[in-house]
């Protein structure tokens, strides 16, 4: 009898061993013939709107990543766009200033609640002097919006752009208002480098991108031209696409705008946000960056997608949402010629960028439709 009650204990667990292994193996087959369905959406919407090139990332913590270029690196004569083809990410660089910050945070080495005049004696005694760190990163500074961006598309240099921000009255106190920034954005360079005594540059390359191993990301125009495998900007004429000069404008202001990456690297980066590299970026840095700072209810109005978002704010470098129910990470790019966009799911392990060589609202779409679609498929498959 008991001979009897041990080998029915075994068949049922076996049981449901094999349905389990099932189950799984169908919520595997259901997200890779999601993301197969996607790819060839994006394929055949850049054919009918006849971008030039694009470079899609996608993960899944347990369902595995992609990495796909589409169409040329320039519409003469460009070379295929593939894993490793370096597009600018514009602002979608924040993220990388908002996560690296954390990092120092979460580390003791840089104090987010420090004011910035503890690291930059140019603010004391000036408008500017209750900043706090983490007021740079949310775009909390009080400054009207994007102040003085018309001269970082002039010749001047960064260090004689920003201490004209002292001399622009603020709207608001630091803290109260939501006005998005590049110069003011860009001072977490500044600090980093009086906090540490090492350069943006340094940390960037150093402990985020080699630790990584994200072998084509780097910083400024020199590290994009550095060989042929790149994607040029281009703009819309009357009915046709054009190659732009790449121009190296928005690269001084390296946190805001200066990074390129590959869609292989950008896979890396999404991985890192699910915190799947916990010794380069640890779970205190990620949750110190998702801090809700700011409240930014204009991109509750966002054409595309106003009807799935519920709440917006922005943390440090990254804007977070809640969309559909769901907690998302996101930011977009856009500088002459290009256009980026990536967002993470972290409860459902999901993550997404896609990068475009053209000044295309086609992006807005293609996000849009990922994120719902892949919010439906993950509770399908994993009902909450």
């Amino acid at each position: 009898m008991k001979s009897l009650f041990i080998f029915s204990k075994c068949l049922l667990l076996l049981t449901l061993s094999i349905s389990a292994k099932g189950d799984e193996h169908k919520k595997a087959k259901a997200w890779e013939h999601f993301v197969s369905d996607y790819s060839k959406q994006v394929r055949q919407k850049l054919k009918e709107k006849s971008i030039p090139g694009a470079a899609l990332s996608i993960t899944h913590v347990k369902y595995g990543d992609i990495a796909k270029g589409y169409g040329k690196t320039k519409v003469k004569k460009g070379r295929p766009v593939n894993g490793q083809t370096r597009f600018r990410l514009a602002s979608v660089s924040k993220t990388f200033a908002g996560s690296l910050t954390a990092k120092l945070a979460a580390d003791e080495k840089v104090d987010l609640d420090k004011y910035v005049a503890d690291y930059l004696p140019i603010f004391r005694g000036s408008q500017y002097a209750p900043l706090r760190v983490f007021h740079l990163l949310s775009h909390s500074s009080g400054l009207v919006p994007n102040a003085y961006d018309n001269l970082i598309e002039s010749r001047m240099e960064y260090d004689n752009i920003y201490p004209r921000l002292l001399k622009v009255d603020r709207l608001c106190r630091p803290g109260i208002c939501y006005g998005y920034q590049n110069v003011m954005f860009s001072l977490i360079g500044n600090v980093i480098n009086q906090a540490t005594g090492l350069s943006y540059d340094t940390w960037l390359n150093e402990f985020i991108f080699k630790p990584l191993g994200m072998k084509e990301a780097g910083l400024g125009y020199e590290h994009m031209t550095k060989d042929d495998n790149f994607a040029l900007p281009h703009v819309k004429g009357r009915k046709y696409w054009h190659t732009a000069k790449l121009k190296k404008h928005y690269y001084k202001v390296a946190p805001a705008a200066g990074v390129n990456a590959s869609a292989e690297d950008m896979v890396i980066w999404l991985k890192a946000q699910l915190g799947l590299y916990p010794s380069v970026l640890s779970l205190d840095a990620l949750t110190i960056q998702s801090r809700p700072f700011t409240l930014t209810k204009r991109e509750l109005r966002r054409r595309v997608w106003k009807k799935y978002v519920e709440q917006a704010h922005y943390g440090l470098g990254w804007r977070i949402y809640s969309f559909e129910g769901e907690t998302i990470y996101y930011h977009s790019g856009w500088v002459q010629g290009y256009r980026t966009d990536v967002a993470v799911i972290p409860s459902l392990g999901i993550g997404f960028s896609l990068l475009l060589n053209a000044e295309s609202g086609l992006i807005n779409q293609l996000t849009t439709d990922f994120l719902r679609k892949a919010i439906d498929v993950a509770r399908e498959v994993e009902p909450h």
